[in-house]
């Protein structure tokens, strides 16, 4: 299992289903409208955060381009989340290819 999968396990310890309805009409997701087809597991940006904080030094890029092409928006949260952590500590062409 890459760590790509193994972030979205983590993540869905977090979900709260019964939020995620409520994420979808304020993120105006209907047919049309500006967040349409975007897909809420209703996780806290602290949560987002912690699991962020936990697997940013053993991702490598291409697992995060993973998250980041997810359909739940929680999980391209933290790709993104992640690739900030990494990038005070990247080289100059680790910093490039973020």
């Amino acid at each position: 299992m890459n760590q790509a999968t193994h972030v979205s396990a983590e993540l869905k310890k977090y979900e709260h289903p019964e939020k995620a309805v409520l994420l979808q009409r304020f993120f105006k997701t209907a047919p049309g409208q500006y967040g349409e087809g975007d897909l809420f597991l209703a996780i806290t940006v602290p949560d987002c955060r912690k699991v962020a904080k936990q697997f940013y030094k053993s991702i490598t890029l291409s697992e995060i381009e993973t998250l980041l092409a997810s359909g739940w928006h929680e999980e391209r949260l933290t790709a993104l989340l992640m690739l900030v952590l990494q990038y005070p500590k990247a080289t100059a062409i680790q910093r490039q290819d973020i």
